[in-house]
């Protein structure tokens, strides 16, 4: 094991930095020591000679004038060990950093805005050319670990234009603070784009941007092509699966496959399939991506939740997509956690049903088949007004730490308000770094909390209900009812998953009444109150 020896020199007393460096230094397998503030020169490498540290961190964040003389002379003082071998780095303020940089002595010189993955890359050994794109992994699963065990970052971006969508992906890739942006298309993009006939010219832009040929796709992922290379992957469409799915890997190199069971059909109005049909091609699409080793997420529960359907089916559907993910052959399943969905949910109660998501679908796991977890803050949760939702991106990110997400799905802040532009992007990418940074320097363990074990145990025996009761509607000769578009369309249909958002609707029933209670959102009586799974199954069995 390596050493890094590592402190403020001279009169210096600013010692955060530097515990961000060993921090992450030990994190690479270094063995480390800490020498304190305000160490004398003498005593910084007398300390480095007795502990034979192959790497030497000074920090400095005074005057600029004053920390250039004694680096000189700590430089000077320094250059027998740096003939024996022995590594030195600087870290302080940019205005102290850029001197340092010019005593041509320090291998880096560190000032501060570097990402942590950048340091880590560098105490481990790594390349650490910013501009070199081979500096980037450019898969989603070689993207994770090398970011470890930081998560990546991912953002929806798609603005009404092609010309300002291009724009906007140079600056966010420029900015060199998100992994992974999500493309927002229109409607038509997702819907209709293998069929000019069918589509709107007056609604055009309407929700994103309007791709319409796979020309435009190279170019948003050409725009991309700089700063930090982030990856690109976008909606599955709701229409033309495969095609679409062809077209997305040979043009922006999709990072991953989005795909829901039960949504973008005839169900909720977004596509022209019905919804058994829906199924049965959302599952060949799980194949198609599965066998070219491309991973799968299924934005399944949070379309549950955000229509006021109860944890326990917002739990059900979670574990509906691993189960139909595994079925299906994805080998790398991403299971995306939404929280604040619905809005009222409190804090703990949001914890304890990703907790029992997890657990429930950790059984599944084996050598073919891993879960990614993956957290985002709620769509429909954001105050308009600007600073109540920079501090909700912020508080929401640091609760989903708690988890330790590989990805995080960053919504903008200006959500209820605007789609986000490149700046927005930026701004949302910067809070949430800042979040998970705080979080990763030792967050409490919240997932101790007894009432969040007890909730979480509670809604995992009820989704079990809810789950036999699925598999009763099975007909004889079924393969696998969970798997069974057949099934699943008719458990929507009889109402065992249903929303309240759903009334209405010529699919669904739309019956089930829900409220908050205590921080979950529960299926109630006509009188308001909790209505335990098996007496709401009753009903329809």
């Amino acid at each position: 094991m390596k050493t890094v020896v590592a402190g403020a020199l001279g009169e210096c007393v600013h010692v955060a930095g530097v515990m961000n460096f060993l921090n992450l230094a030990e994190l690479a397998g270094w063995r480390t020591v800490f020498l304190g503030p305000a160490v004398p020169l003498e005593e910084f490498l007398r300390a480095a000679r007795e502990e034979h540290a192959d790497l030497v961190g000074a920090s400095y964040r005074l005057t600029p004038e004053t920390g250039e003389r004694l680096l000189g002379e700590f430089a000077e003082a320094a250059d027998d060990l740096r003939a024996q071998g022995v590594r030195f780095v600087f870290g302080g303020t940019p205005p102290v950093t850029e001197r340092a940089r010019k005593l041509g002595f320090f291998e880096r010189a560190f000032d501060g805005s570097e990402a942590p993955e950048e340091v880590l890359a560098f105490l481990r050994g790594e390349s650490a050319d910013r501009d070199n794109p081979a500096y980037y992994p450019q898969t989603a699963l070689e993207r994770i670990t090398w970011k470890a065990p930081y998560p990546l970052l991912r953002h929806h971006f798609g603005l009404p234009t092609m010309e300002a969508t291009l724009e906007g992906i140079a600056q966010i890739a420029e900015a060199r603070v998100l992994d992974v942006i999500s493309l927002g298309t229109d409607q038509d993009a997702q819907e209709n784009f293998f069929h000019p006939e069918r589509q709107n010219p007056r609604a055009k832009g309407a929700g994103g941007v309007p791709v319409r040929s796979a020309e435009d796709f190279r170019a948003l992922y050409q725009a991309s092509r700089r700063g930090n290379y982030p990856l690109l992957r976008t909606y599955s469409g709701t229409d033309n699966f495969i095609r679409l799915a062809e077209l997305y890997m040979e043009t922006i190199h999709n990072a991953w496959c989005a795909v829901p069971l039960f949504w973008f059909n005839q169900l909720d109005g977004r596509g022209p399939v019905s919804l058994e049909d829906s199924l049965r091609l959302h599952q060949e699409l799980i194949r198609w991506y599965g066998q070219r080793g491309v991973p799968v997420e299924l934005n399944e529960p949070h379309h549950w939740g955000m229509r006021d359907a109860p944890d326990v089916i917002f739990l059900v559907s979670a574990y509906l997509s691993a189960y139909n993910a595994k079925a299906f052959g994805a080998r790398d399943y991403i299971t995306q956690m939404m929280f604040n969905s619905p809005p009222g949910a409190s804090d703990a109660m949001d914890l304890a049903k990703m907790l029992a998501i997890l657990e429930m679908t950790a059984p599944l796991e084996n050598e073919n088949f891993r879960i990614l977890r993956q957290t985002r803050t709620g769509l429909l949760s954001y105050p308009l007004e600007s600073n109540a939702a920079r501090a909700h991106l912020s508080a929401s990110i640091y609760l989903q730490m708690a988890l330790r997400p590989h990805i995080v799905h960053i919504v903008g802040h200006t959500e209820a308000d605007h789609a986000a532009t490149a700046a927005d992007v930026i701004d949302a990418s910067l809070m949430a770094r800042q979040a998970i940074a705080n979080a990763r320097k030792g967050q409490p363990d919240m997932l101790v909390d007894p009432l969040i074990q007890a909730r979480k145990d509670h809604l995992i025996s009820e989704a079990r209900l809810t789950l036999a009761a699925i598999r009763s509607l099975a007909e004889p000769g079924s393969p696998d009812p969970l798997t069974d578009p057949a099934v699943l369309g008719k458990a929507v249909r009889l109402g065992i998953l249903d929303a309240p958002h759903l009334r209405g609707s010529k699919i669904a029933r739309g019956e089930i009444k829900t409220r908050i209670i205590q921080g979950g959102c529960e299926a109630v009586r006509p009188d308001g109150s909790p209505l335990p799974e098996a007496e709401r199954l009753s009903t329809y069995l």
